[in-house]
């Protein structure tokens, strides 16, 4: 198991867990105690975990994923976060969009080898506090209620290009994927076009939903990473389609 993915292992367990002993890292992650202490002490110095005696615990402030809001199916997301962690390579420039499952994926992605191009703040504002080297936020107003910048001027973003770009949705379909709001997706719907694969990331109780305005077909899709949860036959419909469907 290379670094990175036993950090995000690590990452993943506390926030179910909140605090780990040494010994349930080494014996959960089946690593030596002296990876465990050295991995403890890397994610704590990046600010990621907080190093206790003879532990680890998740950080209070939960890497900035909405403090007064309550998440729904948080554990799915989580998974599908971590999965979508593993389509970013080192040296690669990548888009996150707006939302709760990005901030997980946000939180995966830090201190990695990677540019993060956003205008999510919340997001933005976390990468900065944890010190991620390469980071580029979009310009544009600031919308308080959507936390994100706005341009009216799509010329400001021509020149933000990614490998990948990771975005989720209010629902799922054949159709395609859909967001109920407008002026969110109007702003991202530019910047798909500047990323040479689209990943969806939505969770299982949004499949089949139609909800808002179709974002963007579903031959646009590159990747669907879902929960396990989802309905088999839903699942089926999307691969009859030719979606490829990672399941979390």
């Amino acid at each position: 198991m290379n670094e990175t993915y036993r950090h995000q292992n690590l990452l993943s367990l506390l926030e179910e867990k909140k605090i780990l002993s040494t010994t349930e890292i080494i014996d959960l992650l089946e690593i030596s105690p002296a990876t465990a202490r050295r991995d403890i002490n890397k994610l704590n110095e990046q600010g990621r975990l907080r190093k206790v005696r003879n532990g680890a615990e998740a950080l209070s402030v939960n890497f900035g994923v909405a403090k007064k809001k309550i998440i729904n199916n948080a554990n799915e997301k989580q998974r599908i976060a971590t999965i979508a962690s593993q389509y970013c390579n080192d040296g690669e420039s990548v888009i996150l969009t707006a939302g709760s499952t990005m901030q997980m994926l946000g939180n995966r992605l830090c201190g990695r080898n990677l540019q993060i191009i956003t205008n999510f703040l919340p997001l933005a504002n976390d990468l900065i506090q944890h010190s991620h080297e390469n980071l580029v936020i979009m310009g544009g107003q600031y919308n308080r209620a959507k936390r994100v910048t706005l341009s009216l001027n799509t010329q400001n973003e021509i020149n933000y290009f990614a490998n990948v770009m990771f975005t989720s949705g209010k629902g799922l379909t054949t159709a395609g994927l859909y967001k109920n709001d407008m002026i969110i997706a109007n702003s991202e719907q530019p910047l798909a076009q500047k990323a040479d694969k689209l990943i969806a990331l939505v969770d299982s109780t949004k499949l089949g939903k139609q909800v808002g305005m179709l974002f963007s077909s579903l031959d646009e899709i590159d990747i669907l990473i879902t929960g396990k949860e989802a309905n088999p036959d839903i699942i089926q419909a999307l691969r009859e389609k030719g979606l490829e469907v990672v399941l979390a």
